[in-house]
C-alpha cells in the first residue's frame, strides 16, 4: 500500500528519518520553517550505534570526508588531573566508529542526501506548520508561508514532528506542558582553527558541577603543519533554575564574549591548551541554556508522533541528542513496514523509544558519565595526589558503564578504562 509521511523539520533528526522512510518506499514530503538550510552551530558527537544507522544509508564515506574518528574521551578536574580515560568507537571494540562532527555540516551531508533521494519537489522550505488534524483515513497539516499568506492544507498517512525544543506538533498534542526547563546553567560554544592535542582524535571534559569546559577537534584541516577545527564549550551555572533563562532557548544565538570571559581564568592545561586564549580568537561564538523537558507518558496520537528533540529533548551530556534522533527514525521506518495499520506502528514505536529515550533524559539530568568530575571535585576540590584515595576504579567503571548501557552503546568486546 502506498504511503505518505508529512516530515514538519529539517534538523538531523527530521533529515536522517526521511532517509530511513525512504528506503522503506515511503513517500516523503518534508517541511522546514527556514527559508534555507544554512550549516550552522558547533560540534556534536555521533555515538557507534548512530554511525550503524547511518552507514546504513550509505553515508559512511561522507562522515569520513567531513568528521573526526573519536579515538578517546578523557574526564579531568579543573587543573587538568586525569580521573577517567576510555577508549571510543573502533578503539573500544565496536563495530562502527564513533565522530565527533560540525553540526552544521551533519545537516549539510544529510540535506543532500535527502535532495538526492527524495527530489526538490518533496522539499518545502520556508512552510510553517500551522496546525493539523488527523482521522481514520489519513491526516491533515496546514502550512503557511513567510508572507502569512492562507495555509495550504497537505494529506498524508501520517505526520511526524521533527520541529525541536520548541515543537509545534508537541504543542498541540501535549497543549497545556508549558515551556521547556532551565537547570541554572548556561553553555558557550565556539569552534576554531586550531593545533592538535593529545591524540589529535581525543575528547576532553574537565570541571566540575559549577563550571566545565569541553573539547574535542570536529574536521581535520589542511596545512604543514596539519590543524583541526576545534570544538569547544564551557559551562556555568548561573542560577538554580527557578527562574526562565536569560534569553529564549536557540542553538544559534550568538554569545557575548563578555559573558563567558570570567568564567574562565583557571582554565589553562599546562604544555597542551590554554582555553581563555582560544575562546578569545574564536570570531563568533554561540550560547544555550541548558533546557529539558520532563518525559512524556504517551509521545503522539492517531497518525501523529514525535522524533528527536521534539519527542525527547536532554541535556547535552554524554552525546546522546543527535545520535537518538537518528535511531528514532530508523526504528519508526521499520515499524512503519511491520504492522498492520500505521496507528499500530506509531503506537509500537514509541512503546520502544520513548521508555529508552526517557531513561537517557532523567540519566542527563544527573549529569550521565560527567559525574565522575562532579564526585571527585566534591571530595577532592584542590586536587589529589592519589586517585585511588579519593574514588575507586570500580566506582568509575561502574558509573561509565552505567551510563553506557542506558545510552544503548556498551559493547562487550569494549576495551578497559584506563585513569
Amino acid at each position: 500500500m502506498a504511503m505518505r509521511a508529512l516530515v514538519n523539520g529539517g534538523g538531523i533528526g527530521g533529515l536522517a528519518a526521511a532517509l530511513s522512510l525512504v528506503e522503506q518506499g515511503i513517500e516523503v514530503e518534508l517541511f522546514e520553517q527556514a527559508a534555507e538550510i544554512r550549516e550552522l552551530g558547533v560540534g556534536i558527537n555521533l555515538l557507534p550505534h548512530a554511525v550503524e544507522e547511518l552507514a546504513k544509508l550509505g553515508l559512511l564515506e561522507q562522515l569520513d570526508a567531513t568528521g573526526v574518528r573519536t579515538r578517546e574521551l578523557i574526564y579531568c578536574n579543573h587543573l587538568g588531573q586525569r580521573i577517567w580515560a576510555e577508549p571510543r568507537g573502533l578503539e573500544a571494540g565496536h563495530a562502527w566508529p564513533q565522530f565527533s562532527i560540525h553540526r552544521g555540516r551533519l545537516q549539510g551531508l544529510l540535506y543532500h542526501a535527502v535532495r538526492a533521494r527524495l527530489g526538490d519537489a518533496h522539499i518545502h522550505l520556508g512552510q510553517r506548520l500551522v496546525r493539523f488534524a488527523d482521522d481514520p483515513q489519513g491526516v491533515t497539516a496546514w502550512f503557511a508561508d513567510a508572507e502569512g499568506g492562507t495555509p495550504v492544507p497537505w494529506r498524508g498517512e501520517l505526520l511526524l514532528g521533527a520541529d525541536g525544543l520548541h515543537s509545534v506538533v508537541r504543542a498541540q498534542l501535549h497543549p497545556d506542558e508549558g515551556p521547556p526547563r532551565w537547570n541554572g546553567h548556561m553553555l558557550w560554544r565556539g569552534a576554531l582553527p586550531a593545533e592538535p592535542f593529545l591524540t589529535g582524535a581525543s575528547m576532553i571534559v574537565a570541571g566540575d558541577s559549577e563550571k566545565k569546559v569541553v573539547l574535542y577537534p570536529i574536521a581535520p584541516l589542511a596545512g604543514d603543519p596539519p590543524r583541526a577545527l576545534l570544538n569547544w564549550v564551557v559551562w556555568a551555572k548561573l542560577g538554580d533554575g527557578s527562574t526562565p533563562p536569560p534569553r529564549r532557548e536557540d542553538w544559534s544565538r550568538p554569545g557575548r564574549l563578555e559573558e563567558v570571559l570570567p568564567h574562565l581564568q583557571r582554565w589553562r592545561f599546562e604544555g597542551w591548551i590554554d582555553v581563555p586564549a582560544l575562546v578569545r580568537r574564536t570570531p563568533v561564538l554561540f550560547e544555550y541554556p541548558m533546557c529539558d523537558r520532563d518525559p512524556l507518558e504517551r509521545w503522539g496520537q492517531g497518525r501523529v508522533t514525535l522524533l528527536g528533540d521534539a519527542a525527547h529533548p536532554m541535556y547535552p551530556v554524554g552525546s546522546n541528542g543527535a545520535a537518538q534522533a537518528i535511531i528514532d527514525g530508523r526504528v519508526l521506518a521499520k515499524a512503519l513496514c511491520g504492522q498492520a495499520s500505521v496507528e499500530a506502528a506509531l503506537r509500537a514505536y514509541e512503546a520502544e523509544r520513548l521508555p529508552a529515550t526517557a531513561r537517557i533524559v532523567l540519566s542527563n539530568r544527573q549529569m550521565g558519565p560527567e559525574r565522575v568530575i562532579d564526585l571527585v571535585a566534591a571530595r577532592a576540590p584542590d586536587g589529589f595526589e592519589e586517585l585511588e584515595q579519593v574514588i575507586s576504579r570500580a566506582e568509575l567503571e561502574g558509573i561509565a558503564e552505567q551510563y553506557r548501557q542506558v545510552a544503548g552503546f556498551a559493547c562487550g568486546n569494549r576495551a578497559a578504562g584506563r585513569n
